[in-house]
């Protein structure tokens, strides 16, 4: 199998996918999301890692340290892509208290979380769990300026193959954290 399709994210948070420290991604969309919302396009996405708007004070203590902020517009030359992940569960939460609940399974801090639940505030905040799958061998890939832009979904311009890829977690692992956070935001199942 091989994909195109790609999830945009900061590359802290796909450092942490990418080592299973955490299942979650939160979501609202980009500036530049289709109909100004955000939506999953693609059960199935490469992690493309992002530098641009990478904020330490967001973070969760324990990921602070693994930025380096680097000026608006800023991209390498080339973006190394090491694991692909499957969106199991896409969970829309609205209230403030479930999204507490949330902090140990994420990396970000309170303050990203209460700002992106602020940020337009008629639509939810996206809880969206993902089965990470690490690639056999990390492709390379050039950048190119339709990669760019705040938008959550991109297609590369070659696919990258998915054969030999392995789940960062077990089945067990993964099972139980999912279960543990529809648990804690009152979702059924």
């Amino acid at each position: 199998m091989k994909l195109t399709a790609a999830l945009k994210e900061w590359a802290v948070a796909v450092e942490a996918l990418e080592r299973g420290e955490t299942i979650v991604l939160l979501r609202k969309g980009g500036i530049r999301e289709e109909g100004g919302r955000f939506s999953v396009t693609h059960r199935q996405a490469l992690l493309y890692p992002t530098y641009e708007h990478q904020k330490p004070e967001l973070l969760d203590p324990d990921y602070k340290e693994k930025v380096t902020p680097v000026e608006s517009g800023w991209h390498p030359e080339t973006i190394q892509l090491g694991a692909w992940a499957e969106i199991t569960d896409i969970l829309p939460v609205s209230d403030p208290s479930e999204l507490t609940a949330l902090l140990p399974y994420h990396i970000w801090n309170d303050r990203m979380v209460g700002d992106r639940l602020k940020w337009k505030p008629r639509s939810p905040l996206y809880v969206l769990l993902l089965r990470t799958h690490k690639l056999q061998q990390p492709q390379i890939v050039a950048y190119r300026p339709e990669y760019g832009g705040c938008r959550s979904w991109i297609d590369l311009a070659a696919p990258i193959s998915l054969e030999a890829s392995a789940p960062v977690l077990s089945d067990s692992d993964y099972n139980n954290q999912v279960a543990a956070i529809r648990n804690l935001i009152d979702k059924e199942f």
